[in-house]
Parts: C-alpha cells; structure tokens; sequence
C-alpha cells in the first residue's frame, strides 16, 4: 500500500480525533508492557495537548499520525508522534524524526523526548541517535543531541 502523505496543523477541533489515535497507536507496546489504561492514555495526551505545536498527518485525507514538536528555552520536546499501526514499520516515523532532527540541528537545539522504558519506542529512537539521560520504572528520557553541538 503506498503513502500519499500530507500535514496540516492542528487545531481544537482535532484533539478528539488525536485522543483515539494515541489509544489506538500506543495500545499494542503498553497491552507488552502490562500497563494499558485506555482512560490514562486519553488523558496523558488531553494534559499535553498544544495545537500550536502538533502536525496533523494525513493520508488519502485519512488521519494516520501526528507529532507535537514544542519549543523549550534549550531545547525542542517531541511530545508525542503517533502513526496508526498500520502505518508503522514502513519508515514513515524514521522520516518525520529525521526531517524534524534537521530542524533542530539548524536550530542547533536538542531535541528530547519520553518514551515507555524498554518499548520498542526506546529501540526506535535509539536507531535514530537518541541517548536515554534518566530512567524511570515506567518512562524514559531521551535526547537527541544537535550535531554542532557535539
């Protein structure tokens, strides 16, 4: 199945839409975790939801992701980057995360993140260059560090 992939950004009106995608996209790495709560998952992303900062990714006008890239004083925190599962593993995420690390790196500002500890998330990231700076019993912080920074 090929991608016809667009972005748009997001407003209000979307967060319910967003809401049942991070449920659906998260499901499957907290069900191998032992700590799917579809109520706690609705509200993790109702409490960080930034419109201002959150694309919209669309296939065929199907919503399929999105990604919250928000601006910190030193840093850019990707909040959140969902795909529909059957979206995932086909290189769409590898592409967002690298078009947004050159971003950052033309910024020259790091971009951090949280993940679930020992999800394949973590796996993820660290393929694209991210370094775990703490770990916690359920989520991780990582970074990716601007490369004129090094």
């Amino acid at each position: 199945m090929s991608v016809t992939l667009s972005r748009r950004p997001a407003t209000l009106a979307d967060l319910d839409a967003l809401v049942e995608l991070r449920v659906v996209a998260m499901q499957p790495s907290l069900e191998k975790l032992g700590r799917f709560n579809p109520a706690r998952a609705r509200q993790r992303l109702i409490d960080e939801y930034s419109p201002e900062h959150t694309t919209i990714l669309v296939d065929n006008d199907q919503l399929i992701g999105c990604y919250a890239l928000i601006p910190q004083d030193d840093f850019l925190y990707l909040a959140h980057l969902y795909l529909l599962p059957t979206y995932q593993g086909r290189g769409l995420g590898k592409m967002i995360v690298r078009e947004l690390q050159a971003k950052a790196n033309k910024m020259c500002k790091n971009i951090c993140l949280t993940a679930l500890n020992n999800s394949d998330a973590e796996k993820f990231y660290m393929g694209l260059g991210f370094k775990v700076i703490e770990r916690g019993e359920v989520d991780i912080r990582m970074e990716w560090r601007c490369l004129k920074d090094s």
